[in-house]
């Protein structure tokens, strides 16, 4: 009988973090994923920027449109915009795989290699002191691991007003990226007129990303092509299949692909693993000493909720709530396009009108041209396609897009639970229900209402604010809740599923708080943590 050392569920983020601790730590791993590629749109993007390309390059329709114009969004923009053809995989049989019925929550997941993170914008924010506390996370191991991951990965960014809420203490990072006009004009009336922004509660600074501006072992630096939602060539921005990729080239790492990870049981000393292969939907049973979910938050608590039969129990749920504001930069306005640069956010500016506490909102800013007018056509008021394509166009070159996210705690309206279905090939689905009680509406509302009104201060007029449901942030937590308490469907403080003595979750599924900056980050000093306790055994 084959039984691996660690088994480590999915690619992502937090899979890719948890097995290389625990592959440099010498541990045999095992990861075990469904892992879906798009090798044919790899070696279709040529390595030249925007411009360039859509100047000279015939056959761009293919790679910026897809081959089967599976790019072009009609009617809503909502969640996913930025998924482009060549990342179309990212949620390749989602719907098949990991139903989800709400008609107030609208999720998206992956089981792609490299899950979600094939698709992250790469921001790189430490939580608060407040907010690690608040999440049921430790302080001192939270920034030790902050460390850790940042001299895996690579982060660029800087210190100045924002740096308080980016990278808190951070000391292993490159310079910046470079900006451009579009930002570098924002930012100098930003200093112009701060003590008008800090009075009213906000902060602007440079958004940290896990960019490159140096090579790094053997990944080259930014070139600024602005490419950033097509390729990831010269692998500059770190994805979770760069660090997979590595670790495949280790004795004592295994890589299971075409695996769907159900449910597992507990025997004497050892965990079985059910699987349902892909997309043969044949039953297979792996085994391993001691197992590391890392699916995600939704992913995580169905295997959890298969495996201790807890069906339409339901689970706490955590969202960031998040909005778009289109908006034009009028002294912009008509000029020429830039060459060299990134579509990535460049600026991010912070509304904490309670100093040093949790629950600020943050919003991101970018500049739009890579990712393709259409996708903003329809958001243009009173104008038909035709006239707003001919007005977008002169408009492109000041355009700012600003996400604002909001921080997320639990309420008895937040939730997800298992329920039967004899339709789906795993035989279940998700229910999930996400409502904002009328006060958190109003909030965010008001929130948002003095981000446009800083945007005009800033020298950016809103043309509209978005709303692209709930679950279109893509930041989600929560589902086993860290506890203190042996309690079922929770984890204890070392990230082991109570009720179990070899079952480890590495993702966000116990943090007990959302704050509003971006996520990942932490996602990856968290599942950093939890496989050196899983290696100690840490009860």
């Amino acid at each position: 009988m084959n039984i691996a050392g660690f088994m480590v569920v999915g690619s992502g983020c937090s899979a890719a973090m948890a097995a290389q601790t625990l592959v440099d730590a010498g541990a045999d791993v095992t990861m075990v994923d469904v892992g879906i590629d798009n090798p044919e749109y790899h070696s279709q993007v040529p390595e030249k920027d925007y411009i360039d390309i859509r100047r000279n390059e015939i056959d761009q329709h293919r790679y910026l449109i897809g081959q089967n114009a599976e790019g072009v969004v009609w009617g809503h923009v909502g969640k996913g915009a930025q998924i482009t053809p060549p990342r179309r995989h990212m949620i390749e049989k989602v719907d098949t795989y990991l139903p989800v019925r709400s008609s107030t929550f609208s999720p998206v997941e992956s089981l792609g290699y490299g899950g979600l993170g094939i698709g992250w914008g790469l921001q790189c924010w430490e939580f608060s002191d407040a907010d690690i506390r608040a999440a049921g996370l430790d302080e001192t191991r939270m920034r030790d691991a902050y460390e850790v991951v940042a001299q895996r990965v690579g982060i660029s960014a800087t210190k100045d007003d924002a740096s308080p809420y980016t990278i808190v203490d951070l000391k292993t990072y490159q310079p910046p990226v470079n900006m451009d006009r579009n930002h570098q004009r924002i930012l100098n009336r930003y200093q112009a007129h701060k003590n008008y922004f800090n009075k009213r509660g906000f902060v602007l600074g440079r958004t940290p990303l896990a960019l490159l501006t140096e090579d790094m072992d053997g990944r080259e630096k930014y070139a600024y092509r602005d490419m950033d939602y097509y390729t990831d060539n010269g692998r500059s921005a770190w994805r979770p299949w760069v660090t997979v990729d590595q670790l495949k080239g280790s004795p004592n790492f295994t890589y299971v692909g075409g695996h769907l990870v159900t449910r597992f049981v507990e025997r004497d000393g050892f965990v079985e693993v059910e699987c349902l292969t892909i997309p043969q939907h044949e039953k297979r049973v792996l085994r391993c000493r001691t197992l590391v979910l890392a699916a995600g938050a939704l992913g995580s608590a169905r295997v959890v909720l298969r495996s201790m039969g807890e069906s339409h129990t339901k689970l706490p749920l955590l969202c960031n709530p998040y909005s778009f504001i289109p908006c034009v930069q009028l002294s912009m306005v008509g000029k020429e396009v830039e060459r060299k640069k990134l579509g990535l956010a460049q600026l991010s500016l912070i509304l904490d009108e309670e100093r040093g506490k949790s629950g600020f909102s943050i919003a991101s800013l970018y500049s739009y041209q890579s990712l393709m007018l259409f996708r903003l056509m329809g958001q243009v008021p009173f104008l038909g396609f035709s006239d707003a394509r001919h007005i977008m166009r002169y408009l492109m070159s000041g355009l700012v897009i600003m996400g604002v996210h909001h921080p997320d705690k639990r309420s008895s309206k937040k939730y997800l639970q298992l329920v039967g279905d004899a339709s789906s090939p795993v035989g279940d689905h998700l229910d999930a229900s996400y409502v904002l009680d009328q006060a958190e509406k109003d909030e965010f509302v008001r929130r948002e209402r003095k981000y446009i009104a800083a945007g005009r201060r800033l020298g950016i007029y809103a043309t509209k604010r978005i709303n692209p449901g709930y679950g279109a942030s893509i930041h989600y937590a929560g589902t086993l809740p860290f506890s203190d308490r042996d309690k079922p469907l929770t984890l204890s403080p070392s990230g082991r599923l109570h009720g179990t003595q070899d079952v480890y979750v590495a993702d966000s599924s116990g943090f007990n708080y959302l704050p509003a900056c971006g996520l990942t980050f932490s996602l990856l000093a968290n599942a950093h943590i939890t496989a050196q306790k899983a290696l100690k055994h840490e009860r």
